[in-house]
């Protein structure tokens, strides 16, 4: 795996090029946005990591090129622990996930590793407004804002549960923690905390026929969020 380290700091890049080495990673770095280009079009880069508070072009500005690239590798991004807003916007830019600093180095090679099997699986191709998407039994249904049974019949989902089956398909296989689904399931005019979204899980669960107990689709990880385990492809 080739991974793209992208920051300023000398030091972090130093210590993240060595951390990920030990697990067999192949490592470039550059300290600008200028530097990332030139690597990108001179190798096969899997996976970034992006710093967003970089000199010249900041890390959103280089989220937005990115964008328009259809051969762009997943990205996991850097933030400042308390830059809300940056967060969302860099998602909503984006990146496939972020990680405030201080970081735990075991935790970015775990997340990192998450984002290089969903690319390989095909995740990144998924269009945001590819209209129906299947998983398991289910097809969804995203511009009636519908889950369609085997049986073809469609179970309306509210505007709390659509926007949450919306993360989840963009991003299966992987955790997703309370304060990230906040982020990607906000909607102007209205309010989502830690409880909207426990309650929006529970029941988007219940018209999957899942149950708290023995979830097959939306399972709960203890201590960390929760996790869509399903294959999503394009109908």
């Amino acid at each position: 795996m080739h991974c793209l380290v992208v920051d300023d700091d000398a030091e972090i890049r130093t210590s993240l090029t060595a951390y990920l080495e030990g697990f067999g990673w192949r490592v470039s770095a550059a300290a600008d946005g200028r530097g990332m280009r030139q690597q990108l079009t001179s190798d096969q880069v899997d996976v970034i990591v992006l710093d967003l508070m970089l000199p010249g072009e900041d890390g959103l500005a280089l989220l937005r090129w990115l964008s328009t690239r259809a051969d762009a590798p997943p990205v996991l991004m850097l933030t400042a622990r308390g830059d809300t807003m940056s967060r969302v916007v860099g998602l909503e830019l984006g990146a496939d996930d972020y990680l405030a600093k201080p970081f735990e180095p075991r935790e970015l090679v775990a997340r990192l590793q998450a984002l290089v099997r969903r690319a390989n699986k095909g995740g990144q191709t998924l269009a945001e407004d590819t209209r129906l998407l299947r998983f398991g039994r289910w097809r969804f249904d995203r511009m009636t804002r519908q889950l369609i049974n085997a049986d073809d019949v469609g179970i309306a989902l509210s505007s709390a549960e659509f926007r949450l089956l919306g993360a989840f398909v963009q991003r299966p296989g992987r955790v997703l923690s309370r304060d990230q689904l906040i982020e990607l399931t906000r909607a102007p005019g209205v309010e989502v905390n830690d409880r909207s979204i426990d309650l929006a899980v529970s029941r988007l669960r219940a018209k999957l026929g899942d149950t708290a107990r023995e979830p097959s689709l939306v399972r709960t990880v203890r201590g960390e969020g929760y996790l869509f385990d399903a294959e999503v492809s394009p109908c």
